[in-house]
């Protein structure tokens, strides 16, 4: 197949460059940064360049679009101005829809596990209670619902918290935890936010399975078998390197002073899976990363 990947310079999207390059021919995006899209046919242009978009789609011809693009987290999207993040995030992903309808192509959009209310309880469903509270996660929703508005030819995909090193310039919260463990230094972590987390190269190969599946117009969560917080990676990572422990320290969201207070976003991926598609197991990932 063909296929058009958005972000392409981004943690997930270098990932997809690799995976989704061995069986098909892919066209890879970036704005800044190119990462390793240079190792593949790229495309260098903003994303609100709607204009360019058309002509990519229109002589491309892809069969799948995987929109990754985005301003990418709520701290990003709180240092801009809200109508910069709101164009990127939610007409960009509008406008990607329509552009998919018209060329007839299938559109896997990237949205959040934060699009849930994160007070409502542990293995949130799809049809779980949707309450974002930042900027960040209102437009991905938003986004969702565009492209729901626009065609039935979509698949939406929530991830969870995504574990792993970027490759090139890309860095994670996961990345920089590790670097700062690796030379011995402390590390502040979250005991009461919890995730379903996900390893980036094990995402990158169920959206394969799922592109080469024949499913649309439906919504996932997409995420790991575990609910854990983050000190309980840090605790893993370090039992797993035999580092000290004493590096970690315990803290609440509230003693942090995290602006967006999330407490449980773990997701029940029992959809995901009803449709083949199954994560390996968390700490079989986190060994792996780790290895």
């Amino acid at each position: 197949m063909k296929i058009f990947i958005t972000g392409g310079s981004g943690a997930l999207g270098q990932y997809l460059n690799i995976e989704l390059s061995k069986n098909h021919k892919i066209l890879t995006h970036y704005y800044s940064n190119k990462g390793n899209c240079g190792d593949y046919r790229n495309i260098k242009l903003p994303l609100t360049d709607f204009l360019k978009l058309e002509e990519i789609l229109s002589s491309f011809t892809p069969d799948v679009v995987v929109h990754t693009a985005a301003v990418s987290n709520a701290e990003k999207a709180d240092a801009l101005p809200s109508n910069v993040v709101y164009n990127i995030n939610v007409n960009a992903t509008k406008t990607i829809a329509r552009l998919c309808e018209k060329y007839k192509a299938r559109l896997i959009y990237l949205s959040t596990d934060l699009v849930y209310a994160g007070y409502r309880g542990s293995f949130l469903k799809e049809d779980s209670k949707l309450i974002p509270i930042s900027l960040y996660a209102e437009t991905k929703l938003m986004g969702e619902v565009k492209v729901k508005e626009t065609f039935d030819n979509y698949i939406i995909l929530r991830e969870a918290l995504l574990l792993g090193f970027g490759l090139n310039h890309s860095r994670n919260n996961f990345h920089l935890m590790f670097e700062n463990l690796a030379d011995g230094k402390p590390v502040k972590l979250f005991t009461d936010q919890y995730r379903s987390p996900l390893s980036l190269s094990d995402a990158a190969r169920l959206i394969r399975e799922l592109i080469e599946k024949n499913i649309s117009g439906e919504t996932f969560n997409f995420g790991g078998n575990e609910r854990v917080s983050r000190f309980q990676i840090g605790e893993r990572v370090c039992e797993e390197k035999g580092w000290d422990k004493n590096l970690l320290t315990p803290v609440t969201m509230e003693e942090a002073g995290l602006k967006y207070k999330v407490a449980d976003v773990s997701m029940n991926i029992d959809k995901l899976r009803s449709f083949g598609i199954t994560p390996r197991p968390y700490l079989e990932s986190l060994k792996e990363i780790l290895l």
